[in-house]
């Protein structure tokens, strides 16, 4: 079993930066798909990135080019830095992986990804 572990929330300014950090425990080698996943009060959770352990990455259009996703698959860890923060960013950020694939394949539908406890972040203008 796989557990996930996300760190780096906090409140920030409008333009100010966050790193959050997604730490993967339990049995595994990292061999798929993980990333990450915003909710805001009374909305839908989406999709923000994603990675697979090739470093493929995939950024949603609504923070492209402000967030970046890496992994270290030595330490099982994937991060999203977040730069030029704005209030709409201000989210329940998930950490979530896909167990059944190596890559990443409808990451940000389907149903079954294993999750994470999620970490806030507010965005103040």
């Amino acid at each position: 079993q796989v557990q996930l572990a996300e760190s780096g929330g906090g409140s920030v300014q409008t333009g100010g930066s966050l790193r959050l950090s997604c730490a993967a425990s339990g049995d595994t080698d990292s061999s798929f798909c993980m990333g990450w996943f915003r909710q805001a009060p009374g909305q839908e959770r989406k999709g923000v990135a994603s990675i697979d352990p090739k470093n493929r990455s995939v950024i949603a259009d609504s923070v492209k080019g402000r967030f970046t996703i890496s992994r270290d698959n030595a330490k099982n860890t994937v991060y999203l830095d977040m730069n030029s923060l704005k209030p709409e960013d201000t989210a329940m950020y998930y950490c979530a992986a896909d167990l059944d694939h190596n890559y990443c394949y409808k990451f940000f539908t389907r149903s079954d990804n294993t999750w994470g406890q999620g970490t806030q972040v507010t965005v103040s203008s």
